[in-house]
Order: C-alpha cells, then sequence, then structure tokens
C-alpha cells in the first residue's frame, strides 16, 4: 500500500483524536525536507512528523530519535515564531487528497487572534510543507521553494497568495453522490479491470487500494453496504504490514500487526528512511573512504607485485658468487659468458655483463643487486602488513557508515578528522571537547541491559571507558562490526542470544546466515599501543553462531518502550 487519499484520510482520525486542541511546545528540523512539531495534548506531547521526502513523504506521530542541526534553518525560525504556543483547531483533508491542513489559531504581536494552516502535501518528489496565513491567503514560508521557472501554476514562494494543488476531476469516494461503482461491477466482473476503473472514478486510492475494494465488491451481494463498509474501516483501521509493505484493509494472519497507524509507520520507515538519510548526509564521507580504499588497494596491489620480484634475489647472488669463482676467465668489455653453476650439478648458465665495468666490479653488481631485494623483503613485508590494516579499517568504516543512522555520522566524521582523512575546521575555542554520542539502548528480554555502539569512537568509549571489567563483551568475529555490551556478569542463555543477535545484526555480514560471535568478560580486552580507533584484542572468548534478522531487533526495540 501506498500514502494514498485512503490512508490520508485514516491518519487525520487517528491524529484528530489525539491531538486536537494541543498546543506547541516545541518545533526543530533535523533534516532538510522534514520538520518535527512537539504538540501536547492530553498531559502528553506527541512529537509530530512532517516529512516532504520525495521517496517518504507522510505526516505521523514518530517516536524515533533525532538530532537536531547546530544552526536552525530560516524555515524552523519562521515556524517558530508563528507556531510556538498555537492551538491546533483540527486536521482536515483536501477531498481525498493527500493534501492536509493542520489548523491552527495563535495571536499577533497586537494580541489579535490570527488563524494558520500548516499544510502537508504527500505529492513524490512534489511534496511540501506550507505555513499559510488563513487570513489573507498569503504563504508565510514554505519547506521547499518552487519559483515560477519550475511551476507556472503554482509558486510556492513567502508571500505568494496560496494556491491548491490542481484538481484531478475525479469523484471523492465519501462525498459521491450516486452509485456509479454499482455500474463498474455488472460492466466490469473481472477483479483487475475493475480495479483500474476505480482508479479512474474515485479520487486518492491506489492500485492496492483498489484490488482490495474490488475483492470487497465482489465478494458481496449488497455493493452499496460493501462500499460504505470498506470506506468506514479508515476510521477503524486494521494496521498490518509484511516484509514489503502496510496495509490497513487486509488482515492477514501471517502479517504483524500494530495497535496505531504511526507506530507501524515508524517501524516500516525507520530503516529505508534512515538509509536515505544516511545516504544524503554522508555522501562526502563515503566518497572519501572509497577514494582511499581504492588508492591503498592498488598500493597493495603493487607490493604485492615488488614482493613477487624479490623471489629472485638467490639468483642475483648465484651469479655474483660464480663470477667470482671464475673472476680469472673474464676479460674486460664482454658483454657476456657462460659457466658452470655448482649450485646447479654444475650445469652451464648464461651471465649478462657490463663491458663497461671490470670482472670484479661486474660480480659487485650482482651482490648489491641481491642485498638490495633482500633489504627490501622486509621493508616490503611491512608495508604489505600495514596497508592490510589499512584497508581493513577503511572497509569497517565503510560498513558503519552503511549501518549508521544519521546521529551517528557526526562521530564518524570526527574519528575522519582526527585520523586525518578530512580536514579538521579551525575551532574558535582550543579547550572544546568532542562529544561523543551514546550507543543505543536495547532491553534483553528478561529486562538486562544490552548497549551496542555504532562506530570506534563510540565502541572506544563504551569497551574500554563506560563498561565494567565484568560486563560481557560480543563482537563479530573477524569481521567489521559493532562492540556490544551486556551490563551483567552472568547473562541468562536468552540474554546472550540476544545480544549476539544484535552483535551480528550490527556488522558487515547482516544479512548472512550463521554468524560467529565471540563474547567475554571486559577484563579480558585490551587496546594495542598506536592502534586504530575501536581496535581491540581479547582471549579466552566462546563462540557462538546465530542468523540474524531484521524483526529481531526491531522486536528488542520495542521491549525500551
Amino acid at each position: 500500500m501506498t500514502f494514498d487519499g485512503l490512508f490520508t484520510h485514516a491518519m487525520i482520525h487517528e491524529l484528530n483524536k489525539t491531538l486536537q486542541n494541543g498546543r506547541v511546545t516545541k518545533i526543530s528540523q533535523p533534516y532538510p525536507n522534514e520538520v518535527i512539531l512537539t504538540i501536547r495534548a492530553n498531559r502528553t506531547n506527541y512529537p509530530v512528523l512532517l516529512s516532504a521526502n520525495p521517496r517518504y513523504a507522510r505526516f505521523q506521530i514518530t517516536q524515533i530519535p533525532y538530532t537536531n542541526p547546530a544552526v536552525p534553518t530560516n524555515f524552523t525560525m519562521m515556524l517558530r515564531k508563528y507556531l510556538e504556543g498555537a492551538k491546533l483547531l483540527e486536521i482536515k483533508q483536501l477531498d481525498n487528497d493527500r493534501v492536509v491542513y493542520f489548523e491552527f489559531l495563535t495571536r499577533n504581536e497586537l494580541g489579535d487572534k490570527l488563524p494558520l494552516l500548516l499544510s502537508a502535501e504527500i505529492m513524490g518528489r512534489y511534496s511540501n510543507v506550507i505555513l499559510i496565513n488563513q487570513s489573507t491567503n498569503k504563504i508565510i514560508d514554505t519547506i521547499k521553494h518552487v519559483g515560477m521557472d519550475q511551476n507556472r501554476y503554482r509558486t510556492l514562494l513567502p508571500g505568494a497568495t496560496y494556491r491548491q494543488p490542481p484538481t484531478q476531476y475525479k469523484e471523492n469516494p465519501f462525498e459521491q453522490e450516486s452509485n456509479t461503482f454499482e455500474e463498474l461491477i455488472q460492466k466490469y466482473p473481472n477483479r483487475e479491470v475493475l480495479a483500474d476503473s476505480l482508479l479512474k472514478q474515485y479520487q486518492g486510492i491506489s492500485r492496492d487500494n483498489a484490488l482490495a475494494l474490488a475483492d470487497k465488491l465482489h465478494s458481496s451481494n449488497n455493493y452499496v453496504q460493501a462500499f460504505n463498509d470498506f470506506l468506514a474501516m479508515t476510521e477503524n483501521p486494521i494496521p498490518t504490514m509484511n516484509s514489503n509493505n502496510f496495509s490497513i484493509f487486509t488482515d492477514n494472519p501471517n502479517d504483524k500487526k500494530f495497535s496505531t497507524l504511526s507506530e507501524m509507520l515508524d517501524v516500516f520507515y525507520h530503516t529505508k528512511a534512515n538509509r536515505d538519510r544516511v545516504q544524503q548526509q554522508g555522501g562526502q564521507l563515503l566518497h572519501v573512504i572509497r577514494k582511499n580504499l581504492q588508492r591503498n588497494k592498488k598500493k597493495l596491489k603493487k607490493l604485492s607485485n615488488e614482493l613477487k620480484a624479490t623471489e629472485n634475489a638467490d639468483e642475483y647472488r648465484i651469479k655474483g658468487e660464480v663470477l667470482t669463482t671464475y673472476l680469472y676467465q673474464i676479460k674486460r668489455g664482454m658483454t657476456k659468458i657462460t659457466l658452470p653453476n655448482f649450485y646447479d650439478n654444475n650445469k652451464e648458465i648464461t651471465i649478462s655483463l657490463s663491458n663497461q665495468l671490470s670482472p670484479s666490479q661486474n660480480a659487485q653488481k650482482y651482490f648489491k643487486k641481491y642485498q638490495k631485494l633482500k633489504n627490501a623483503v622486509t621493508f616490503v613485508n611491512e608495508q604489505i602488513e600495514l596497508t592490510k590494516k589499512e584497508v581493513a579499517y577503511l572497509e569497517e568504516i565503510q560498513t558503519q557508515i552503511e549501518l549508521a543512522t544519521p546521529a551517528d555520522l557526526d562521530d564518524i566524521k570526527t574519528e575522519l578528522q582526527q585520523e586525518g582523512y578530512i580536514k579538521k575546521k579551525q575551532q574558535k575555542s582550543k579547550r572544546s571537547r568532542v562529544k561523543i554520542n551514546k550507543p543505543e539502548t536495547f532491553i534483553a528480554s528478561d529486562g538486562t541491559e544490552i548497549l551496542v555502539g555504532k562506530n570506534n569512537l563510540q565502541n572506544e568509549k563504551l569497551t574500554l571507558h563506560t563498561a565494567k571489567k565484568t560486563d560481557i563483551w560480543l563482537h563479530a568475529k573477524n569481521i567489521p562490526g559493532s562492540h556490544v555490551i551486556i551490563k551483567s556478569n552472568n547473562p541468562s542463555d536468552e540474554t546472550l542470544f540476544e545480544a549476539a543477535m544484535l552483535a551480528a545484526y550490527f556488522s558487515k555480514f547482516r544479512s548472512s546466515a550463521n554468524v560467529p560471535i565471540d563474547y567475554v568478560q571486559v577484563k579480558n580486552i585490551r587496546k594495542p599501543n598506536g592502534s586504530k580507533p575501536g581496535f581491540v584484542i581479547y582471549e579466552g572468548q566462546k563462540t557462538l553462531t546465530v542468523t540474524p534478522t531484521e524483526d529481531f531487533v526491531l522486536e528488542l526495540r520495542q521491549n525500551k518502550k
């Protein structure tokens, strides 16, 4: 199911019951296309997300944590100026379209009443959030500015007259005057064809819901009752979700059920929206990592070729010793000579000579080449080892970015600055300290606390500074991943399994089966001198194998609520 007009109708009904007559207490814009209004109603604070994200546009109450930018945007400042303290009168829908109006009442500087509309338009890449002065019908500001050069029909700029989105000239199913669907059922008995006809006839119905409505109509003898019952489900929805989609009309026993639409959307969009945000905000970090990875992999290949060349070092030594033994046979000016090789049963060996060098100098030339290659072996092996560690470190950072939430990116950027991959910005105060975000907290089934670090700085602080020596530490075996701490010295098998599932999920092999997880007490872990952030070694560990799933992690997240 998509976020269509029917789902919009259901969400408005849910939010009106919860938020009506509440007041705005806080406004933030954690991401460029998303704003969060905290509305206090019935002695409870509800964070209301209004998203104009092209792929995940929606409005809902959200419990997903977010981090505010250091400097608020102009749109945030405008919303705070007009909406802080405003009373939410009602949430309305434009016909059955995906256009929602939050009606607020506040007072201006003179104390006069000022009615405001905050419009959330859920329309793909044209999605927007618009603040409108209802008295003058003028736009105060928008989260996305749309000028005349982008849209001649509808300019969305501060000061412009607000115009509603163009109509689709379809019937509003909630306000239909004739039972057109009865004619369609008689004319199109086929399920797919009837669904297509319903799509063309009625406003705000997605194909998934049109198919569900077609099934409902075909299974009933009373078409009018079936149609009205279907629409009535928007006011008493059944929020269900599977791995691919969500719905309010189907009651599949295999689908996961939720108590509210907002709770369902939080679960459905959490991973998808975070991944999208991380790709946008972490683009620069990924570029730096990929560039350095490519350079180090090329260096590793070059070093491997150099090491392969050193395998011929003994040939130069043998030639030098053969020349030294038969030095009396060599005449100055010769370019080559064939001599018996006493290292190979006196088989003949042809040795190249320089006609510019004396016989003794020619022999010394081969000894020098041998010594140079011999010395190179040690150096090249050291460089190969260092380069391999660098590649492993960069691959670990790359994995952490892929698994990160937007809030984790600041820690990763800080680490890359500390390690010299990204140039540091000039700080005004030399005493300013870097604040590392807290690890994510999970609650096991038996109530034990489990902490999960999301990047190297979090991992290092968690394992080496926060955790007790008797706590249990877990990590995916020999692969990049999170440090996981069980806040117990003797966890139950169930808690150990749940922590292992987290360690596997927050690792490079989150999509794999049978991921080995090492676990050991924190006192058996140490950090080698000079090693990269987050790198530790340990001994005395035990290993168990698990197959991580996203559903399992989502269930654990629910425990802390």
